[in-house]
């Protein structure tokens, strides 16, 4: 019910569902929903905005409430998983899927879910989120299958982004995140870009359609700004095309590791890396991660300077990445 990362990291709970099911809906908020149909295994996306879940949360609608409580029981699922991040509470959303007269729900919850959980299942903290889902459906009954690496995915072929791009091979760079915390700082972008590009690397920066303006600014017209202008299946492509990205923690950073390409993660410490960096690729996690906002969960940076992430040189990064892309050619 969460973003593009919180989807994508579901992704392989959801593939091992849809092994032992006959049919898989997936109930996504709309920050997420385009994530959810790249996900194997999913053949329908129904999307809702949880206002517990969702930062900008809509007010309570009864009548809206009541519209998906119908939606879901019409949708004649005989057993609903609810995957939730290590810090929300699965009970809202269990009690409209008692409601839609679901038979049977399991989540991981350390909340008293009375009546509401068939499976409450728990989780040590810190674990990566991925494992975290997975270990919710083994519980439930729904193994990976064998062969499956239990990595991220999504589906494939990806729409060609070449005609946006050039060849393939270059430095992805992604500005932008859902909380200003845990953005890639602008300057430090900037300054990269402008460093990448003179030692003669090609540059391509990504951000969503609010971003355009700042990407520009950070390509400076020596990298490429595709910024508004890909969907999330095309964004996907175009992240599968670079030899490396580089990004906050955010949603896009989850998408590379799901398409198979490595990440250097500028991570602030809001959320543990240890749950929440990229999984599956090589990564490379910079940023002060025992500084005072660790743990916090803020969106907006509580610490004058952002410290966490403005400690972080442009040489710092352009190490990062030559690490990660020396361990590809070996």
């Amino acid at each position: 019910m969460d973003s593009m990362g919180d989807v994508l990291l579901a992704g392989p709970a959801v593939r091992a569902v849809a092994h032992g099911a006959g049919r898989v809906v997936l109930l996504a908020g709309p920050r997420g929903a385009d994530a959810a149909a790249l996900l194997p295994g999913v053949d329908r996306v129904v999307t809702w905005c949880a206002p517990w879940i969702d930062p900008e949360p809509p007010p309570v609608e009864p009548d809206d409430v009541a519209r998906l409580v119908r939606v879901l029981a019409d949708t004649g699922a005989d057993r609903a998983v609810v995957l939730t991040s290590f810090h929300q509470s699965p009970l809202p959303l269990a009690l409209l899927l008692r409601m839609a007269g679901i038979p049977w729900t399991g989540a991981v919850s350390d909340d008293y879910p009375g009546s509401l959980l068939d499976l409450r299942h728990r989780v040590a903290p810190g674990v990566p989120e991925h494992e975290r889902a997975l270990s919710l459906v083994e519980a439930a009954g729904f193994p990976l299958p064998g062969g499956d690496s239990g990595r991220p995915a999504v589906r494939r072929p990806l729409p060609d982004t070449r005609r946006l791009t050039g060849p393939d091979g270059y430095v992805a760079v992604h500005v932008g995140a859902d909380a200003p915390a845990r953005e890639l700082p602008e300057a430090l972008a900037t300054d990269t870009v402008a460093a990448l590009t003179a030692r003669g690397d090609r540059v391509v920066v990504t951000g969503a359609a609010h971003d355009e303006v700042r990407a520009k600014a950070v390509a400076a017209g020596t990298g490429t700004s595709v910024a508004g202008r890909t969907s999330t299946a095309e964004l996907a492509d175009v992240l599968d095309r670079a030899a490396v990205l580089i990004s906050g923690n955010t949603g896009p950073a989850h998408l590379a590791a799901a398409v198979g390409t490595p990440v250097v993660s500028l991570f602030s410490p809001v959320v543990p890396a240890s749950a929440w960096a990229p999984q599956g690729v090589p990564v490379r996690v910079l940023g002060d991660q025992s500084a005072p906002c660790a743990g916090s969960r803020a969106r907006v940076c509580p610490v004058p300077g952002h410290p966490c992430l403005t400690s972080v040189t442009t040489d710092d990064v352009l190490a990062a990445v030559d690490t990660l892309l020396d361990e590809e050619e070996r």
